[in-house]
């Protein structure tokens, strides 16, 4: 491949990520029904034929915007060790996620103007939000049981609504944050919850490999894919 090419490849890679960059921030402020190609485009120096070359429809861009949170979090529970044989990981992986959030209030700001906007049946992202909450309530039931069958879940958690209570928290949390970012520490409120169900504490012990004969649990089975 030429240099030339090679070039071309970077600078339409860059390109393509500035536009979901800008994308994400309207999204964020003012919805996806809110939001224009056009002001994006102008936003990110192109035209709008230039950006149909990259997203061909409105739709196409927000499947882009949502792929790439999605991704980005996935890599982020895998580093709290996601495939850990007792389920930790994942539990530490929410408040990993919730800090982190503190640092995107973009992605804050999207993740709660979609998903208002989501509960209309024809808005684009309607089936993606029902999917994601299905998805986070699965994935922290299974990490729940994981952690239940290590003997460190306490005896009176129900699992089920534990998980549901669990997702209702992040983006309650969420919320309050944006209003008053001020006067909610996610991350601190998150471990805390987490830790009136275990039998101990979340991060205060040595690390534990996952079980060599258990398989790591599937990207659908595991929260961060939802959790925003």
């Amino acid at each position: 491949m030429s240099t030339t090419t090679e070039q071309g490849y970077s600078t339409g890679r860059a390109r393509r990520e500035r536009i979901i960059q800008v994308a994400t921030e309207h999204f964020g402020r003012v919805g996806f029904n809110g939001t224009t190609m056009l002001e994006i485009a102008a936003e990110c120096d192109i035209s709008r034929a230039g950006l149909s070359h990259h997203f061909p429809t409105k739709e196409s861009l927000l499947e882009a915007v949502l792929e790439t949170r999605d991704r980005e979090d996935l890599q982020r529970f895998r580093r709290n060790g996601s495939g850990r044989a007792d389920g930790m990981g994942i539990l530490r992986g929410m408040v990993d996620l919730a800090a982190h959030n503190t640092q995107v209030p973009g992605l804050i700001g999207l993740y709660a103007v979609l998903s208002a906007e989501a509960a209309d049946a024809g808005h684009p992202a309607h089936d993606y939000f029902v999917a994601r909450y299905e998805r986070i309530r699965r994935g922290t039931a299974s990490a729940l049981r994981r952690v239940r069958d290590a003997g460190r879940l306490a005896d009176d958690v129900d699992i089920d609504t534990t998980a549901i209570e669990l997702t209702a928290l992040m983006d309650g949390l969420q919320v309050q944050w944006l209003l008053d970012p001020t006067s909610v520490d996610m991350a601190a409120v998150m471990r805390g919850q987490l830790e009136r169900v275990l039998t101990g504490p979340l991060f205060d012990e040595e690390p534990v490999e996952a079980d060599a004969d258990i398989e790591p649990a599937s990207d659908d089975d595991q929260p961060e894919r939802a959790v925003s």
